[in-house]
């Protein structure tokens, strides 16, 4: 018997590890009983919104492991204890779970490395969460890519795996033989591994989000990628940049929980781009679908960064000679998290993720922007507050995402390049749909006056909209700031 140890993959199909625990990839291995560790050090670092998201992404994975007459095992309590102390009571051969590349799991799963070797139990690690291994693709000279077009012209170029295959019922352990070797229980005590109910997000000490978190599990999310590729995706390109389109995938939630296998994603963006060679417009539908691909790879990008510089979680990537001195006005912070600063397409992004636990993707470079260079707040102030409201959070990309708009990490943009909320809206929300959806201080107004809101006078904005705030910030004013804050970080005269 194997036991398997979800984390970050909770999916049946396409799952590597768990492929080769039940022996469906390798043969003679198996039976496989599955777990799941409801782990105190990482539930520290939750939210509200992830863990409801998470248990209901649990409650998908176990009916799909009782469709095949199994069950998913739950526990509380440190890996380093549960799991050697369940794999004696199944009298498992080994331990087998799929790798995570950050520093926190590598640390974890150190730990958890060294308390089976001395309890002489087996493990076995397994590359499944990208598409290639964060270490494999470097440069020439050996190193780790800093810069994503290079790094994308190695990515593109290399073979991927097939999907795992699927295990079968015969190939996990019946959930009778479960339970009768861990009890059953509500899964709510500390150190307790039981077939049962999983726990409320009380029972784990989080409270139920205000937040709608969207649909879990692998039907969904195959759903949601079907549909996808069915039409949007062969106008990726030239519509994903506008939030009131329908034109994005919505898929990164689920790929953040891994309840759908990354091969089986590319592969059907590969049978899409198939497709796109044979349609109408075939040049424009083929260049869509390999822009959608990149941002798979722009997730591989960051996950990599992230693995050879577990520090850039709390520094800085790119180093400035004297510091940048963050201006870090606590009540302009707190405008901007409210979604009240009086620029609406900012309002809007966060004030969708305050309904949504979403964001849409333009809409996250211009608020990070404004953050960071509006109001000339420190990145990480943004990037905790994303951390504790999205759902679809994932370290790796959230931090590379803001790192990029305060121009402080890997291939991030200049400095210089400042976003004008104002331009931003107007150009990729012109009829204003987007903005009036999240703000309803502006429903009714013509859009060309929603996108004037910074040029009117105080009388006009009583007038039109006498609930929205007039503009926190001068946009004009915190540019030039801006720049002379980033220049004396540099080392440069501001004057200059």
């Amino acid at each position: 018997m194997e036991l398997f140890w979800h984390r970050r993959d909770l999916r049946v199909a396409d799952n590597v590890g768990l492929a080769a625990a039940t022996g469906t990839r390798e043969g003679d291995r198996g039976p496989a009983a599955p777990v799941f560790v409801f782990d105190p050090d990482v539930l520290d670092h939750a939210s509200d919104v992830r863990v409801r998201r998470l248990l209901d992404g649990l409650a998908a994975l176990r009916g799909d492991y009782r469709e095949r007459g199994s069950d998913l095992l739950v526990a509380r309590g440190d890996p380093e204890t549960v799991l050697p102390e369940l794999a004696d009571a199944l009298d498992a051969d080994r331990v087998v779970w799929n790798r995570d590349y950050s520093g926190l799991a590598r640390e974890r799963d150190a730990g958890v490395r060294t308390a089976l070797n001395d309890a002489e139990i087996g493990r076995e690690a397994h590359h499944d969460a990208v598409l290639h291994d964060p270490d494999s693709i470097r440069t020439n000279a050996g190193d780790p890519y800093s810069v994503y077009s290079y790094y994308w012209k190695k990515w593109t170029d290399r073979e991927t795996d097939d999907p795992a295959p699927t295990p079968e019922a015969s190939d996990l352990v019946d959930a009778g033989d479960l339970t009768a070797a861990v009890g059953t229980d509500d899964g709510t005590e500390t150190d307790r591994v039981a077939v049962g109910d999983l726990p409320a997000p009380a029972d784990l000490g989080f409270a139920e989000p205000d937040a709608e978190v969207g649909p879990a599990g692998t039907a969904a999310a195959r759903d949601r990628l079907d549909a996808f590729l069915d039409e949007a995706v062969f106008a990726y390109e030239a519509e994903r940049d506008y939030p009131a389109r329908e034109a994005t995938s919505r898929l990164s939630a689920f790929l953040k929980y891994g309840e759908i296998g990354i091969r089986e994603a590319y592969e059907a963006t590969e049978r899409a781009l198939a497709a796109a060679e044979s349609g109408d417009r075939p040049e424009e539908r083929v260049e869509s679908v390999a822009e959608f691909q990149q941002q798979l790879a722009w997730r591989e990008f960051y996950a990599q960064v992230l693995y050879h510089n577990p520090e850039v979680v709390t520094e800085n990537y790119k180093t400035y000679e004297e510091g940048i001195a963050w201006r870090d006005d606590p009540e302009e912070i707190a405008a901007w998290k409210r979604g009240e600063t009086g620029y609406p397409i900012v309002d809007a992004g966060m004030r969708q993720l305050r309904e949504e636990a979403f964001v849409h993707n333009r809409v996250r470079m211009i608020v990070a922007s404004f953050l960071t260079k509006d109001l000339l707040a420190d990145w990480r102030h943004g990037y905790g507050h994303f951390r504790e409201k999205l759902v679809d959070h994932d370290t790796a990309n959230d931090n590379g995402g803001w790192q990029w708009a305060a121009s402080t990490g890997t291939d991030a943009q200049p400095y210089f390049r400042i976003f004008n909320p104002m331009t931003q809206g107007e150009r990729y929300d012109p009829d204003a749909k987007y903005i009036t959806e999240y703000v309803p201080e502006l429903r009714g107004l013509d859009a060309d006056l929603i996108h004037e809101w910074h040029e009117l006078s105080p009388t006009q904005r009583a007038n039109a909209a006498p609930d929205y705030p007039a503009p926190i910030v001068d946009h004009s004013d915190r540019r030039e700031e801006a720049l002379a804050m980033y220049k004396r970080a540099r080392g440069e005269d501001p004057e200059e």
